[in-house]
């Protein structure tokens, strides 16, 4: 039998030793075996449940730039002052090419060749580490449009806004110098500029005429703690952690300028957070920092349409994946999850990793297991059975777990990490500590290889869609996966210095997509916005009920042409994903195959 562990539904129908029995396997002397360490797994603190998933809530959330002073601005003062000599170039970020006009650019495609979107960012000062996560997240979603360029803000010149469909000016450093050609460019062009946060006042300062002929002008930060911006007659979250203030503007000529959203206060009173005139969209704030789901940050993602397709025609999409399927499984829970499904009309995809191990024995009374989809005959044709019910199956890594260490709970496969090292604090916070000790394209590789080979073994077909286990791994992971996978369906992780050189991983931001994108890493990108349902709270989250899913559901209907996509675990029974399917479809989504995206 099979020790049911507190909180852990059982998996019932599958006897692991028995299985392990059928494939001459014990232990941790299965035949592929799992990389050493020597440290002892710590208990999973109470409450918890495998398969419970880590991503926009435990890390990459981008902080905001620090507040401006309290002063207004009044004018293009200087803080600092631009370098006298030319900075030297930087080594060649991978997946990114160096450009000979401005040697600190980095290009990447996108999923078209339609557009190309120019992204400057601030990075003086002591934050100016954050313009760069700011560019990549912007980066990813213009990605969906067309390539895109960016570069710091001191490295622009005169008509490069002239070879591009559209200008991005990330303006995250309070009064970082602007150089004359951008100022001027930008009121020269007719083409789309999306002007984000700070130094406003710099180009009303440098265009003398830009109040009368845009019909609004910049006020000054608005600090209230807005906790909802109203975008299309949608109600969006705003967490007021950020306390960075948000840019108030007043529109003098209504018949040349109008608001597009407006950030509310706690006091009921409302003023403009994004405003647009003619071609020139000013959004009053960073909208990448402090993202949840539902957040403004979808107000964002869909005001690129207007900059980059403007002839986009409306359209809601929803997908759904089922999460952590592993040999471990139970085939009843996947044919009526596959059932239901079909009976909807609802394609689906089964994220899948293909060896379970528990190296400690920690859901089996202390008697360590490793085995492989091989060895459970009774889970690989349900697997494929759940293909003739409109399933597709994608790698979710090959053992979902690292080592035999907690990584961060027990070493079990679904509970832990598995391309990237991470720990549970004494305040009970998932803490994301960096890529594993021997983590190298080889090591990465190696692992892919191993998965696919057990797919190919039980005649599953080799998957072509991966999504990394709890949405980590290095840049070198993800590197691994691109060469080897055209498509990931998963939230991304990114790192400092990926536009710039040398990765730093402690500077790590996630990022969720409403939309389809070409990522950073060059990998046709999924998305997977609304997160899933989790009945009990853990490591400081909320539980997330059904009602909780369709409502970013609803918040997502802002982005014109975009996703309501979920994933959800099959041991939580069929009622909470009834309730799911049918809340998405009743908002008008429609839902697809992941392979028709």
């Amino acid at each position: 039998m099979t020790r049911e562990h507190p909180h852990h539904p059982v998996r019932r129908g599958v006897d692991r030793r028995e299985a392990l029995r059928a494939a001459g396997a014990t232990g941790l002397a299965a035949a592929l075996a799992l990389p050493l360490a020597t440290s002892a797994a710590a208990a999973r603190p109470p409450g918890s449940r495998r398969g419970k998933h880590h991503s926009l809530s435990d890390v990459g959330k981008l902080v905001a730039p620090p507040p401006p002073p309290e002063r207004r601005p009044r004018g293009p003062r200087r803080a600092t002052q631009p370098p006298t000599a030319p900075l030297p170039a930087p080594p060649v970020p991978p997946g990114a090419t160096l450009t000979a006009a401005a040697v600190t650019s980095a290009t990447g495609t996108g999923l078209s060749t339609a557009t190309k979107t120019l992204i400057v960012y601030d990075d003086s000062g002591p934050w100016g580490w954050l313009g760069e996560l700011y560019a990549q997240q912007t980066a990813n979603l213009v990605s969906h449009f067309g390539s895109w360029t960016t570069l710091p803000t001191r490295s622009y010149t005169a008509g490069l806004l002239s070879s591009h469909t559209a200008l991005v000016y990330l303006g995250s450093t309070y009064d970082e110098p602007l150089p004359a050609a951008l100022l001027s460019d930008v009121t020269a062009t007719t083409k789309p500029v999306i002007w984000v946060y700070d130094n406003i006042w710099q180009l009303t300062a440098a265009d003398t005429g830009f109040a009368t002929r845009r019909g609004w002008t910049w006020k000054q930060f608005d600090t209230s703690a807005v906790a909802t911006v109203t975008y299309q007659g949608q109600s969006l979250r705003r967490d007021t952690v950020n306390q960075s203030g948000i840019m108030d503007v007043v529109v003098s000529d209504a018949s040349r300028a109008s608001v597009l959203a407006t950030a509310q206060r706690p006091d009921g009173t409302s003023f403009p957070w994004a405003t647009r005139s003619g071609t020139f969209t000013y959004v009053g704030e960073v909208p990448f920092a402090y993202v949840d789901h539902g957040d403004r940050y979808l107000a964002f993602a869909d005001l690129l349409f207007d900059a980059l397709a403007p002839a986009t025609a409306t359209r809601h999409r929803a997908m759904v994946r089922i999460e952590d399927v592993g040999p471990d499984a139970d085939p009843t829970e996947i044919r009526a999850v596959a059932d239901y499904l079909a009976s909807q009309s609802v394609p689906f995809t089964l994220a899948v990793y293909p060896r379970y191990v528990d190296p400690l024995g920690t859901l089996n009374d202390g008697v360590a297991e490793d085995y492989t989809l091989s060895a459970v005959p009774a889970v690989v044709n349900a697997l494929k059975y759940a293909k003739t019910r409109g399933g597709t199956i994608l790698m979710h890594g090959y053992t979902h777990q690292y080592s035999t260490v907690a990584n961060p709970y027990d070493g079990v496969s679904a509970n832990d990490f598995e391309f990237f090292r991470a720990h549970v604090d004494a305040s009970n916070t998932v803490v994301y500590d960096g890529p594993v000790p021997e983590d190298s394209t080889t090591w990465a590789t190696a692992r892919l290889t191993s998965s696919d080979s057990v797919f190919t073994a039980t005649r599953l077909g080799s998957p072509t869609i991966f999504e990394f286990p709890h949405y980590a791994g290095s840049a070198t992971d993800y590197r691994a996966v691109a060469a080897r996978f055209a498509t990931r369906y998963d939230r991304g992780l990114y790192f400092g210095g990926l536009l710039t050189g040398a990765v730093d991983s402690t500077r790590l931001n996630g990022q969720y997509f409403p939309y389809a994108v070409k990522d950073l890493y060059g990998t046709k990108v999924l998305p997977e916005c609304v997160g899933n349902v989790e009945p009990e709270p853990f490591n400081n989250h909320p539980a997330r009920l059904p009602a909780d899913l369709v409502a970013t559901a609803r918040a997502n209907l802002v982005v014109r042409d975009g996703f309501a996509s979920f994933f959800y675990h099959p041991y939580l029974g069929i009622t909470y994903l009834q309730q799911v399917v049918t809340g998405i479809k009743a908002l008008g989504y429609t839902f697809v195959a992941a392979g028709s995206v």
